[in-house]
């Protein structure tokens, strides 16, 4: 991975910050708990006019150790503005917390935004789960990790599609130093880190995935991805990889940023539309 694409990705924050705030909100979220500490808490938005019975869970980026789905308001505001509902999950983060709290959470409130929805006769039967970044990695290992579907009784049989935005699915010796740095914060010392990893945890299963991955990235590789799909290909899951073309391609614009925009000034948002409406 390139230097000039690290400092690229390093420059974009300021700008896209400016942008976040400036986005408009076009309904209120409905905030629910679903654990004592802060960030244990999902939002449900509901749009003004619901076009597809199709309903997005969002699992939120930042590293492990900074968002929440107040922060990434606009994901879910952009989002439901297209006609579908979503729930936005939150998360406790690192360092305080310490993996696999990331992941028991993601299915806490997996199952909680179900009871959730069905409580008010809202029909579950098709949810894509999409996660950018670290939100990539927890929602893949919801959608793909049996034994963790297991562990936390979580029953995956109510999702028909995964979207992945610049994961980190393979823990590779050629990461970067940012997420090397990332990765020490999110495990204990001595933590067996395959256990934690997409690509060691993925058992056979019939949820297609899309993996939305660019080559300009700057903090993660695109082999991540290409392993992914080599594991899934290996046990029959169905997967595909769409490499960004767009000319915002590192990690925090088309991992976050492509939500501030249409679906008509991205080609990624549109494929990420398209995939979904075909699925």
């Amino acid at each position: 991975m390139g230097m000039r694409d690290y400092l690229r990705e390093m420059t974009s924050y300021s700008g896209l910050n400016r942008l976040v705030k400036k986005y408009p909100k076009y309904t209120t979220p409905e905030y629910q708990s679903f654990g004592p500490d802060k960030n244990q808490y999902f939002l449900y938005f509901e749009p003004e006019k619901i076009t597809s019975s199709k309903i997005i869970f969002w699992i939120h980026g930042g590293g492990w150790n900074a968002g929440d789905p107040k922060y990434f308001d606009y994901v879910g505001q952009s989002i439901s503005h297209e006609g579908y509902r979503v729930v936005s999950f939150g998360y406790r983060l690192s360092p305080k917390n310490k993996y696999p709290a990331q992941t028991e959470d993601v299915a806490a409130c997996y199952n909680a935004a179900i009871e959730f929805l069905q409580k008010k006769n809202i029909d579950t039967s098709e949810i894509v789960v999409v996660g950018p970044s670290a939100g990539a990695h927890l929602s893949s290992i919801l959608c793909y990790s049996g034994k963790d579907q297991e562990k936390y009784s979580v029953d995956i049989s109510h999702v028909i599609g995964f979207v992945g935005f610049g994961g980190p699915y393979s823990f590779r010796p050629d990461q970067t130093k940012t997420l090397s740095i990332l990765l020490s914060q999110l495990m204990s010392k001595g933590f067996n880190r395959k256990l934690a990893e997409p690509v060691s945890r993925m058992t056979k299963n019939d949820i297609p995935s899309l993996l939305i991955q660019s080559k300009h990235d700057g903090l993660i590789e695109f082999a991540c991805a290409e392993d992914f799909k080599k594991r899934a290909d290996e046990l029959g899951n169905k997967c595909e990889i769409y490499s960004v073309t767009d000319e915002h391609d590192t990690h925090s614009w088309y991992t976050a940023g492509y939500f501030l925009l249409t679906r008509q000034e991205t080609k990624t948002m549109d494929k990420f539309y398209t995939w979904i409406e075909n699925l």
